[in-house]
């Protein structure tokens, strides 16, 4: 989980991201940031997320507890 981090802020159009940050609090959060984050989730560390709980996740830590309880 080394590049979480950066590739969530490159996802959010971002500089860089707090773990304690909502995910709805980014301009860039959308549709399209879900599909980003599901495909980067299944490339990077073969976890299979649904849109339903990655807009459940709440945080940047919550969408990294999410990805690191399925792996």
């Amino acid at each position: 989980m080394e590049n979480y981090i950066s590739i969530i802020s490159e996802i959010l159009e971002v500089e860089t991201v707090e773990l304690s940050d909502e995910l709805n609090s980014f301009e860039a959060w959308d549709s399209l940031a879900v599909l980003s984050i599901i495909a980067f989730c299944d490339s990077e560390y073969s976890v299979a997320l649904s849109a339903e709980e990655i807009n459940n996740s709440g945080t940047i830590l919550g969408l990294k507890e999410l990805i690191e309880g399925k792996m």
